[in-house]
């Protein structure tokens, strides 16, 4: 049996298949930049922690890690924090 585009997408018009079809491959192209823009953060976070550590400093600096949180939160709102967090706990102790 062939899944429809309309059952595929929950439209229940053509029209509105073909656009949800659209902007899911905008959402998936979109997604893999993000993830792309994670990787990079992630490298250029394990820079600086190397740096820290190689000059005698802490792995993590707690006050930066706060500025990001409000950074996050005063962007996207009460879900930017755990959006934070969750970049933060992946950029941590890489190195």
């Amino acid at each position: 049996m062939t899944t429809t585009t309309t059952e595929k997408t929950g439209a229940r018009t053509t029209e509105a298949a073909d656009l949800i079809g659209n902007a899911r491959t905008r959402i998936d192209a979109l997604d893999d930049r993000i993830i792309g823009l994670v990787q990079e953060r992630m490298a250029v976070s394990a820079v600086i922690q190397e740096a820290r550590i190689t000059s005698g400093g802490r792995r993590v600096n707690l006050s930066r890690e706060m500025e990001v949180l409000a950074h996050y939160s005063d962007a996207v709102g009460k879900p930017g924090t755990a959006l934070a967090m969750t970049l933060l706990e992946l950029c941590r102790g890489r190195i």
